[in-house]
């Protein structure tokens, strides 16, 4: 009888992966995306963090969008259920768990892109991987991922990542044109003045990486990411010049 139950039991999740796996190669996948947050999350959460180990880089960063979503519609019914998912993402990345953990900084980052509660508890811990006197990630494919998951997170959150750019700035140096152009993609995101002088030096560079960018995988220089970043620090100089000028007008 227990074996009947347990052989049940995996019907019903390999079934349920199935399903998974067929709504995020769904050509409309919004539309899928609302299915996958109508599933229950308990048991949708399994089969979503096993696609982030997917070789089909389209599989693995819409999973990595579901998980964001999934998880922040769980945060908003039981705060304490998705800290429980968090602190396996975190797991996923200790030496202890045995594993490497691909996709658990981009879920993670995803995840406190999408609920504020959860990016006010964890933000610091996402940046505690990237300080060498932190949690620090060694594996550049880890580390691209890291820098991913800050980049997201700043594009909604700035004000919680902020204080990472000074453990960023040296990502910038990468002999890996991935961590460089994601680096330059946060720092203007960030508008970090101190990364001027490396974002110049990048101006040149012609490397091709693929970022994943509003659910799209796109390719992009990282000389023009540089170049994207400056545009922004010199906007805001700009910015702050005519502010000062139009305040002594003022007075």
């Amino acid at each position: 009888m227990a074996r009947s139950i347990a052989a049940t039991e995996k019907y019903r999740g390999r079934a349920l992966k199935l399903k998974v796996h067929g709504l995020l190669r769904s050509a409309g996948f919004s539309t899928a995306l609302s299915e996958l947050r109508g599933l229950p999350t308990r048991q949708v959460i399994n089969p979503l963090i096993s696609f982030l180990y997917n070789l089909d880089d389209e599989i693995r960063w819409r999973a990595i969008t579901a998980i964001g979503s999934v998880v922040a519609k769980l945060a908003d019914d039981d705060m304490e259920g998705a800290r429980v998912i968090m602190r396996r993402l975190m797991w996923n990345l200790n030496d202890e768990s045995g594993g490497i953990g691909w996709g658990s900084p981009e879920a993670m980052g995803e995840i406190l892109a999408c609920h504020e509660g959860l990016a006010e508890e964890y933000s610091h811990v996402l940046i505690s991987y990237a300080r060498e006197d932190g949690n620090y990630l060694e594996h550049e494919i880890l580390q691209r991922g890291l820098l991913w998951g800050i980049g997201r997170v700043s594009q909604v959150r700035a004000h919680l990542v902020q204080d990472a750019a000074q453990y960023l700035i040296p990502y910038l140096e990468s002999s890996d044109f991935t961590i460089r152009g994601l680096a330059a993609w946060i720092m203007g995101s960030l508008v970090v003045e101190e990364s001027r002088p490396a974002l110049k030096r990048l101006m040149g560079d012609g490397a091709e990486l693929q970022i994943y960018l509003d659910r799209n995988l796109i390719s992009e220089r990282v000389g023009k990411l540089a170049e994207e970043a400056l545009w922004k620090l010199n906007a805001k100089v700009s910015a702050r010049a005519e502010h000062m000028t139009n305040t002594d007008g003022e007075s």
